[in-house]
């Protein structure tokens, strides 16, 4: 006889509209089975029974009604109810609940579906906490997980925020800590990922172009499709980020990796029952090696300000003063900004890590102050002329004493 999970499953996987033969491939029960629990015999006499009364009787329609209502778990239930004066056992609780059906499914019910080798990952983020930057402001910490779902395989990266460049950049650690990539990628309905039901996210959707990745997103309000990643992210909290202390978001990232390769990673599976580290052996990813790596790359047009700078993204960069009160194209990568003028690249800089800074190139300085000193002609200035007349008036000393007189 199969399980209530079992007969769950089939009338699912029914319910989306599979014939009995897909439903059989994909239960992997004979076309029969699958018929009985679909077509179950009308009219069948139920068994009366009999002896003494069981101690779950007066509390059965509370736990119906309660359990239809919030689909709550058989502990909370016996919880509850032991309140009320049940003195049985949580097992009766479970074996009762696993004859309620709602419309033929449990009003939790999920099936789970194991991919196989290389096929999905599941993606998130998780709010972790915050901390106080240099500058004493609060800055919120989130959690970017992906999780293959085959092997269950975990990669981890911290960031202070979500924008759609972080979590195409975070893609391309998980890439790289992985050696390649699934053919398919699961997400929730975030905005970085799809701007509508009906709308994805441009620059996302050209990133997994790139890769050849097929995205997915979950139906809404059903987060449980992606129960994996929605797992690890409890994992993550339980197991690594209570009780530990970190000096900062370097000291964060460094524990977690630590964590995740001795811990996560190596762990016995409760689901799988194998570890993580050894399934991944089996996964047939994508290599990196078939597709050029993708660069992330933020323009922007800018005006070149009289001390020789140009603001983006919160600080100031140096450029030449040769460019000063030009309009010049930003190009901004993960690490380098570098400013174009007339397609030529006129000045390049690290990404400065903190807003408010000023990023200045030695030469540029130095051909500023050559130019403020005034042994270098500014280019195209406007010079002041004073002009003298060659002749001064006189006037007599007598017209003085005629005055004075």
């Amino acid at each position: 006889m199969l399980k209530w999970e079992e007969q769950m499953d089939i009338k699912f996987l029914v319910g989306q509209g599979h014939s009995i033969r897909q439903v059989a491939k994909l239960s992997g029960h004979a076309r029969n089975t699958v018929r009985s629990v679909i077509r179950p015999r009308e009219n069948q006499p139920q068994r009366e029974s009999r002896g003494r009364k069981s101690k779950l009787t007066d509390f059965k329609e509370y736990l119906r009604a309660r359990y239809l209502e919030t689909g709550l778990s058989g502990v909370r239930l016996c919880e509850e109810i032991a309140a009320m004066g049940f003195t049985g056992s949580v097992s009766a609780v479970r074996r009762f609940l696993q004859t309620i059906e709602k419309g033929g499914i449990s009003p939790k019910a999920t099936v789970r579906f194991e991919t196989p080798p290389g096929e999905q990952a599941q993606v998130d983020w998780a709010e972790i906490g915050y901390f106080l930057d240099e500058n004493g402001i609060k800055r919120k910490i989130y959690a970017f997980l992906m999780v293959l779902s085959f092997s269950r395989m975990l990669f981890i990266e911290f960031v202070t925020d979500i924008s759609t460049e972080t979590l195409i950049a975070c893609h391309q650690k998980a890439f790289a800590y992985f050696g390649g990539y699934t053919r398919r990628i699961l997400y929730d309905n975030m905005k970085q990922v799809r701007l509508s039901q009906t709308e994805w996210n441009p620059l996302f959707q050209d990133f997994l172009g790139h890769y050849g990745i097929i995205g997915n997103t979950h139906r809404p309000y059903r987060a449980r499709t992606k129960g994996k990643v929605e797992r690890a992210v409890l994992y993550l909290r339980d197991s690594f980020i209570k009780g530990r202390a970190f000096e900062n978001l370097a000291d964060l990232q460094t524990q977690c990796l630590v964590w995740q390769e001795t811990v996560a990673n190596c762990r016995v599976h409760a689901t799988t029952r194998e570890k993580p580290s050894e399934l991944f052996k089996s996964e047939q990813l994508i290599s990196l090696r078939q597709v050029a790596e993708y660069r992330l790359v933020s323009k922007a047009s800018r005006k070149v300000s009289a001390e020789g700078f140009v603001h983006f993204a919160g600080s100031r960069y140096s450029v030449a003063p040769q460019a000063v009160g030009k309009t010049v194209l930003i190009e901004q990568d993960e690490q380098l900004l570098r400013v174009k003028s007339d397609d030529l690249i006129i000045a390049e800089h690290q990404v400065s890590a903190r807003k408010n800074a000023d990023v200045i190139d030695p030469e540029h300085l130095t051909e500023m102050w050559k130019l403020s000193l005034g042994k270098t002609p500014v280019p195209n200035s406007r010079k002041l002329q004073v002009m003298f007349n060659d002749e001064v008036a006189m006037t007599p000393l007598q017209r003085y004493e005629e005055v004075i007189g």
